[in-house]
This record gives C-alpha cells, sequence and structure tokens, in this order.
C-alpha cells in the first residue's frame, strides 16, 4: 500500500486541501487515463493545459489533484495539493512512487545535438558484449536487458523512465545509458534521477522553435551538468567550445575527450574509408567500423565513459573494434551496380555538414554524390536555409523533398530551404515533394560508384503528415528500388 504523503517526500508543497494519508493507486498526468484512487497531476504543457481537465479526472475516479493553481471547484473527498512546480513534483513524485530506482544502478545521461543516439545505444552494446547487465533508453527504443520497448521521445516522461528504471532494478540490470534532451531536462522529467555520470557531445543550432535563443539552449542543457551529484562524472567534448561551459558550475569530477585539443581521452584519426576507419585512441590503435570525425568523437565518449565505469581499457578497444552503426546512423549499402546509398539521421546544419564532409573526404571525386534532403515541420525554421546551403555546397546533386512535415505545407518548407541555397549552385538543385519518389530518382539518376545520401529521419519508420503516421523507411525504399532498378 503507497499513501499520498509518501510519495510527496521532496515535492514543494505550498497548500493542502484534505488528507494526505490515504492510499492510492496510480500517479497519471493524462486524464484519459486516471481510474478509481490515481492520483492526477495537472501540469501546464506547451500545448494543452492539464489544469482543464481537474474535474473529469475527478469524475474517473481522482482520489487526489496536484496541481499549481486550485480549481474554483473544490470536491469533498478529494484531496487537493497545491505545489509550485507540477512537473517538478511530477519528477518528484514518480521516483517516490517506484522506489527510487536510479539509486540502485548506474545512470548515465547522454547530452548534446549530435551523437545521443549512437552514444548511448553502443555503451548499451559495449557493456553487453563486456558481460555486464544493462539497460539504455534512447530515442530509438528502450532496452532492459534483451526485452526492447518502443519509444516516442528522446527523453520520456518522468513516469515512464521510473516505471522502466524499475523494471531494469527489478531484472538485475547494474548499468543504465540514457539520452537527455534539451526538453527533458527543461520540462524536469529528469530530477529526482540520481546519475552516475553526464556525457556532453557537443552543441549545435537546433530545437530554436522551442527554446527562445541559443544561449537558452545551451543553459538548459548546462541545467543537467550543475545538478549532477558531487560523486558523479562530468565527460566533456573539449573541443567544442560549449564543452568549458558545461562544466562551470558542476561539482561532478571532470573529465574530458577530443581530437584537436589536450584531454583525458584522446584520439587521432590515422585512415579512413566507406569499410571503417583506423583510429590511435590514446596510444593504441584500433580499426573501427564507424566512420567519420563524428564519430570517431562518439567513440572517444563511448571509451571515456566505459573506462570511467570501470571496464578495462584493452577489453573495450576490442569491443569497440566489433560495433556496427546504430540504425539510420550513417547506415549504409552498396547495390550491385556498385551504387551506395547511405541513410542518415542527420536533420541539423551540423549533422548534415559532418555527414557529407566525412564523405567527400573518403571519395575520390570522380564520382557524384546525391543528396536527398528535407526539414521537418512545425520545428525550428531557421535552420532550413542553412541546410539548403550545405546540402548545396557539399554535393554534386541536391534533391530537396519532404521529411516530416506535420501541419505545414511541404512545398513551403521546400521553398524556406531553397532559400539558402547560393546563387552558383541553384542549377545542381531540384525539388520533388515526395519524399519516396525523390529516393527513387536519386537512384535512377545515379550510375556505378555514384553515392546518395538521404538525411533527415534515419531510423524513423513513418512520416507525419498532418497528424497522421503513414510507414516509410528511408532504408527500405531505396534498398529495394536499387535492388529493383534493373529488373
Amino acid at each position: 500500500m503507497i499513501l499520498l504523503k509518501d510519495i510527496l517526500y521532496k515535492v514543494t508543497i505550498e497548500s493542502v486541501i484534505g488528507s494526505t494519508s490515504v492510499a492510492i493507486n496510480n500517479l497519471e498526468f493524462d486524464s484519459r487515463k486516471v481510474s478509481l484512487n490515481d492520483v492526477f497531476v495537472a501540469i501546464k504543457g506547451t500545448v494543452v493545459d492539464g489544469h482543464k481537465f481537474i474535474t473529469k479526472a475527478a469524475n474517473q475516479g481522482a482520489l487526489a489533484v496536484i496541481c499549481e493553481t486550485l480549481p474554483d471547484e473544490i470536491i469533498n473527498g478529494i484531496t487537493y495539493v497545491q505545489v509550485a512546480n507540477s512537473q517538478s513534483a511530477l519528477a518528484i513524485m514518480a521516483a517516490n512512487f517506484y522506489g527510487n530506482p536510479s539509486e540502485d544502478l548506474k545512470l548515465v545521461g547522454i547530452t548534446g545535438t549530435n551523437g545521443k543516439t549512437t552514444v548511448s545505444s553502443l555503451l548499451y552494446e559495449v557493456f553487453k558484449k563486456a558481460g555486464a547487465e544493462a539497460g539504455l533508453i534512447s530515442t530509438v527504443k528502450i532496452m532492459v536487458g534483451n526485452s526492447e520497448y518502443k519509444t516516442s521521445h528522446t527523453t520520456p516522461d518522468s513516469l515512464t523512465i521510473n516505471k522502466y528504471l524499475r523494471e531494469m532494478v527489478d531484472a538485475g540490470v547494474e548499468f543504465c545509458f540514457m539520452e537527455v534532451s534539451s526538453h527533458g531536462i527543461h520540462q524536469k522529467r529528469t530530477e529526482a534521477l540520481h546519475f552516475e555520470g553526464g556525457v556532453f557531445t557537443n552543441l549545435s543550432h537546433d530545437h530554436l522553435d522551442y527554446h527562445k535563443d541559443f544561449a537558452e539552449y545551451r543553459d538548459v542543457k548546462k541545467l543537467f551538468f550543475d545538478n549532477l551529484p558531487k560523486k558523479s562524472f562530468a565527460l566533456t567534448n573539449a573541443d567544442d567550445k560549449n564543452g568549458a561551459v558545461m562544466l562551470q558550475n558542476t561539482k561532478a569530477q571532470q573529465h574530458s575527450y577530443a581530437i584537436k585539443s589536450m584531454a583525458d581521452y584522446k584520439a587521432q584519426i590515422l585512415e579512413s574509408q566507406f569499410s571503417g576507419q583506423l583510429l590511435k585512441i590514446n596510444n593504441q590503435d584500433v580499426w573501427v567500423k564507424l566512420i567519420g570525425q563524428f564519430n570517431a568523437y562518439n567513440l572517444l565518449a563511448i571509451y571515456g565513459t566505459a573506462q570511467l565505469l570501470g571496464l578495462d581499457e584493452l577489453e573495450v578497444l576490442q569491443i569497440l573494434s566489433t560495433l556496427e552503426s546504430v540504425d539510420g546512423r550513417f547506415q549504409y549499402l552498396i547495390s550491385e551496380e556498385k551504387i551506395t546509398a547511405i541513410v542518415d539521421y542527420a536533420h541539423t546544419p551540423d549533422a548534415l555538414k559532418n555527414v557529407l564532409s566525412t564523405i567527400n573526404n573518403i571519395r575520390t571525386g570522380n564520382e557524384t554524390l546525391f543528396t536527398v534532403v528535407g526539414c521537418g515541420g512545425d520545428r525550428d525554421a531557421k535552420k532550413r536555409p542553412v541546410m539548403g546551403e550545405i546540402a548545396a555546397k557539399l554535393s554534386t546533386k541536391v534533391i530537396f523533398t519532404s521529411d516530416n512535415p506535420r501541419t505545414e505545407n511541404p512545398e513551403k518548407i521546400i521553398e524556406d530551404i531553397e532559400a539558402g541555397v547560393p546563387a552558383e549552385h541553384y542549377k545542381k538543385t531540384l525539388s520533388i515533394t515526395n519524399r519516396k519518389e525523390a529516393i527513387k530518382a536519386a537512384c535512377q539518376m545515379a550510375e556505378p560508384n555514384d553515392i546518395i545520401l538521404i538525411a533527415g529521419k534515419g531510423h524513423e519508420t513513418y512520416q507525419e503528415v498532418n497528424g497522421k503516421r503513414f510507414d516509410f523507411d528511408d532504408y527500405k525504399i531505396v534498398k529495394e528500388t536499387l535492388t529493383n532498378l534493373n529488373k
């Protein structure tokens, strides 16, 4: 039996109407899921204010309501707890409800603009291969040991996080690697979690539809490191100027990794091919299957984290050499006609530049490099012309197309992207709104040894149009198209 007062421990309470010594069934912030003897937490979201659904939750059997503003109608028999911040209260209550599971395993948070999914997912693989029980909370999936669950957010809500962390603890998981997004930090989804360490990958233009400017975006990321406990570690990318910013107020033990600067964990790229690259990591040579400078950084972050968590250095290097790329992260295939197709999640200017630069550094220059790219609707529109400029400058031929248009007009999104294309590069671009047709067109134009980059959606298996999700998988489509070209 769980009492309401027990899960309110450490919540900043402003007033209480009714008794907190009542046994509760469940904790919910979605009024549609509330049932008998549940606690409903009313949250002021970016789109919907949960305070509007307090009466609905009460009618569905809620025993208690947690809110920032008390409703006009106080229903007898229901406990009302007014709190300073509902999002913070939900995070603390969720942790208490599930018995604070993050304290019973080693939880590492990975944050930054690019690389979060690769670093967290491959850390999970490294620790599994090292014989440890591991868990994962990422954009792509949630893993509890060997059990896989789907996820819809980079950083899930507080209830979901704690629910799966509790499952992990009960299953004997010792290490968990979790993507920590700026939205998740800002909305306090990671509050009340105990982190063994935090990893910073990099920071570039993204999410400025949500954060008012880049400084706010950076400072929200910094909050994660500010709140790390004294006994934890903070591992940052010393080659990113924001790496030092992340460490300014942290109490955690500070560590760094870099390719260009002095750091605790250093790497040098000795050789690079489409099949992999030869790295020198802390004076040890290792051949890895993941290519590109951005992946060298990702692997350094993984190497450093594994060391800080106690794995043997040589064992880590050996495991790094076996790692495959994460779905939709520089995932490539070579067709019978020797056309190379690469699918990548690059949906920010920096990520697109990294991927295209990696391809250009490896190719001979005699091949045609086709880039198929779009930008998401209802998201940061400022990056669209920047993406257009980068794609045009670093590709031989560019096809601008739809990504997830959501509620926006896809043609208007493409116009925004095209606005950034320099005049001297305009002739190499065309637009095909239908993404499947754009991919097919690139495949039909490509000749042996040419390269096709399909950027933006990566691992996603859907396309979102006007509130509906339709089956769509870049990798499947390009594979089928190239297979059927000469049939």
